[in-house]
Formats: C-alpha cells, structure tokens, sequence
C-alpha cells in the first residue's frame, strides 16, 4: 500500500551480491550500477524467473559523481547481473512479475555493500554514505520522486551449530533503534551483529 501511495520514478536500491557479479577476484566494498540494463543472475539454476532490470544511467552517474566528491570511493559499474538480493525485496515490493511480459514499475539503480567477505563496512560508514547519497539525489535536477531501499537479512546464520538462528528479540530492537536512535545504532561493533544475529545477520548494516 505505500508503494501505492508513494509511486517511486526511481528506485536505488542497496543490496549484497552473493557472488554472482563478483567473486574474489574482486570483492568492491561499493559497488554502483550506471548501466541502462541488468539482467537476472544464474545462481545455478539459471537465470531467475523475474525480468530484466531496468536501470537509471543518467541520475546514477549523478549519485556516482556527487559522492565520490563527498569523499567516498565507489566502482562505477557499467555491467553486471543482478542476483537475489536485488531482485527478491522488488518481488516482495512490486509483487510477483513475468520474466518474460511482465515489467518493474520504474528504473532501479543497484548499490551493492560487501557484506560476504570480510572486511566488510562498519554500520557508521554505511550510516555517513546514506547521508551523502541523500545530497547527491536532493543535488539532481530533475524533480523526480526517488526511493531508497536499505535491504538484507535480519538474524540468520546458513551453517555450523546455529544454522538457522533466528534472534526475535535482538531484530525488533534493531528496528526500534533504526527509528529511534540511528546515530548510536551506526556505532554498533560486527562482533554485535554475529554474535546476536549470527553470520549472516551482518547484513543488517545495509539498512543504515
């Protein structure tokens, strides 16, 4: 319903790629796509069943351009696939789309986080980087209505003795701090994150 109501022309979307368009051989801890398309990964079943992405080059340059002046380095990405990360939060937004007749409702502009492969990002990088791509999109100028989505897991581990851990408790309040208290929440040390919300809970980071 608040996508209803608050119809995106763009949407920027920051994700963690789980090595489909990156690998090690590369790991960027920044990643921004500037590319007019993006096709669905394979993540070894072939491609995902969802359409291609359409993406923003123009306002992506922009964001590009204004926050590497804001002094953060970002890779400028002119061609990628997209993989679940990016896709599942568009099908749980958008609803579920043809991949072949169906469409997203507007141009999306993937903005992968290294959450993978340690090093990863603190919370307060991420949290001063949300600020400077707020500059870069209110710099724009063209008045169009942008969303930015922060995405990831919440509490959950994939392997070893706590595989499938699940944290109730410590997720609801990393959302109450999320409204609450996002200066002091950007301050909160990994070991926090593995230790409360497992592995994989490092992800959480994103949503600053």
């Amino acid at each position: 319903q608040w996508m209803k109501d608050n119809k995106p022309d763009v949407i920027f979307l920051v994700y963690n790629d789980h090595a489909t368009a990156f690998s090690l051989d590369c790991i960027p801890t920044f990643a921004i796509g500037t590319a007019a398309e993006f096709q669905p990964a394979d993540e070894g079943w072939g491609p995902r069943p969802v359409p291609k992405v359409v993406g923003h080059p123009d306002l992506g340059s922009h964001i590009a351009q204004s926050v590497i002046q804001q002094d953060f380095d970002l890779t400028i990405v002119n061609k990628m696939d997209v993989d679940h990360g990016l896709t599942v939060p568009l099908s749980l937004m958008c609803g579920e789309q043809d991949p072949k007749t169906g469409s997203w409702p507007c141009p999306v502009i993937p903005f992968a986080v290294n959450v993978v492969q340690y090093p990863v990002p603190t919370g307060q990088r991420c949290f001063n980087l949300g600020r400077a791509i707020r500059k870069a999109v209110e710099s724009y100028d063209q008045d169009i209505n942008v969303h930015i989505w922060g995405t990831g897991g919440m509490s959950h581990q994939l392997q070893g003795a706590r595989a499938g851990l699940i944290n109730k408790e410590w997720d609801n309040q990393f959302l109450d701090l999320l409204i609450e208290n996002p200066h002091g929440l950007a301050q909160m040390p990994h070991i926090d994150y593995v230790r409360e919300a497992g592995s994989e809970g490092i992800e959480l980071v994103m949503w600053l």
